[in-house]
């Protein structure tokens, strides 16, 4: 469980910096566990491979423009990531620099006159209550914010007009997340109908992505990190209509790294998915026991990342990281932008 045994090397230009020109145009690489083995192939062939019957499920997750520029009573510039709301008006934050924000710290987002904000507190996280004076914090996202491009993506300080759209999946609902879950952006209204077509089942729950998915593992042994709860939403009927395909010995088909926490973290012993309602505080490490999901399909991941610990817990981690190093080779391209894995 060593934590450097979960790297590998990639060079900067296989990190992708903007979409595929059509979303299901990404490249696919199908991974068997059972043999070893993988193939290339496109998004675009999902539905041919997988099988009728088919559960698949989805994460609906919407991705808030969490991110907002202000300044100080000095005029210093101030970045603020809104993670979750505390009350309309109070939201938790993730600031940049944080010196400028200790409790008290007045600052003011959108240019002179725009909203007023206020620290009020610092978590033992770091992670700051933030308070609008002058209105709600979702009415200042609607009118600030910008889309919470990860750090990786040079222009993520400037995102583009497109970014709006492509960094949301095409069935983006329930508004929450801070990032994308990025398994879900190859999807388009059209696959999704050659998807049911081909005898798929397709449900949806809600997990909204917060800082705890995307923040690095620094511990030397994977197994000390804290994975910080993330609010999740599994309705009776999803429920029931996983436990049903179980039953019936039918596949379950997480979309998403996501999608894979929430419906294991929500499993009884026996395998059975109870509707859920508040939180997933599941942290996935090699050796975890699978109850639910039975095939994957993820987009490539940081190294050191809980992401990557997920999936070589799925898959193994000699396998994946095997995959990754062809993947490399092959010219795929990584990250949230990046093209996909069918793990099964």
């Amino acid at each position: 469980m060593d934590l450097a045994l979960f790297e590998y090397d990639l060079p900067p230009a296989a990190i992708a910096q903007t979409p595929a020109d059509v979303r299901d145009a990404s490249r696919l690489l199908r991974v068997d566990r059972a043999r070893g083995t993988w193939e290339d192939r496109r998004f675009a062939d999902l539905p041919e491979l997988l099988r009728p019957g088919d559960c698949g499920v989805l994460n609906d997750s919407r991705v808030i423009p969490a991110r907002v520029l202000a300044r100080d009573r000095a005029g210093r510039a101030v970045e603020l990531l809104f993670v979750e709301p505390e009350t309309p008006t109070r939201w938790r934050a993730l600031v940049r620099p944080g010196r400028r924000c200790r409790p008290g710290a007045a600052l003011v987002a959108g240019g002179e006159g725009g909203a007023r904000l206020r620290v009020v507190a610092v978590g033992e996280d770091g992670v700051r209550s933030v308070e609008r004076e002058d209105g709600t914090v979702a009415a200042l996202l609607d009118e600030h914010g910008l889309p919470p491009l990860p750090p990786y993506i040079a222009r993520h300080a400037k995102p583009q007009a497109e970014d709006r759209e492509r960094y949301q999946t095409v069935y983006a609902e329930h508004p929450g997340s801070i990032a994308a879950p990025t398994a879900g952006l190859h999807f388009t209204e059209g696959l999704l109908a050659r998807v049911r077509r081909r005898g798929v089942e397709v449900h949806a729950l809600t997990l909204h992505v917060g800082p705890g998915t995307f923040r690095p593992i620094k511990t030397p042994d994977v197994r000390d990190h804290v994975l910080a709860p993330e609010r999740v939403t599994i309705s009776p009927a999803v429920a029931a209509g996983v436990n049903h395909a179980r039953a019936e010995g039918r596949r379950v088909v997480a979309v998403g790294t996501t999608t894979t926490r929430a419906l294991e973290g929500a499993a009884e012993p026996d395998g059975r998915v109870e509707p859920r309602e508040g939180a997933v505080d599941l942290y996935v490490v090699p050796g975890h026991r699978f109850r639910v999901v039975d095939a994957l399909v993820t987009n490539f991941h940081l190294p050191r990342s809980s992401l990557l610990v997920l999936v070589s817990a799925f898959a193994g981690r000699e396998l994946v990281l095997a995959a990754y190093r062809h993947a490399v080779s092959a010219g795929y391209r990584f990250y949230s932008y990046g093209d996909a894995m069918l793990i099964e």
